[in-house]
């Protein structure tokens, strides 16, 4: 798997939000991914730039 765990930029996290939900995005740190609770995804995050394809997200599971 490619994609070091670079720090995203906070200003960042503040605009970003779920392109299916259009809702807000919680950062987890630990997984290095952008969490849509509403979607149900966790988009990666690859050298510090976030993956916003749903194609590309990971299914949360409940």
């Amino acid at each position: 798997m490619s994609g070091s765990k670079v720090p995203i930029d906070p200003r960042l996290l503040e605009i970003l939000v779920c392109p299916l939900t259009k809702g807000p995005l919680e950062y987890d740190r630990t997984n290095n991914e952008l969490i849509s609770r509403k979607a149900g995804l966790a988009y990666p995050i690859r050298d510090g730039i976030p993956i916003m394809l749903p194609d590309e997200a990971r299914k949360l599971e409940d």
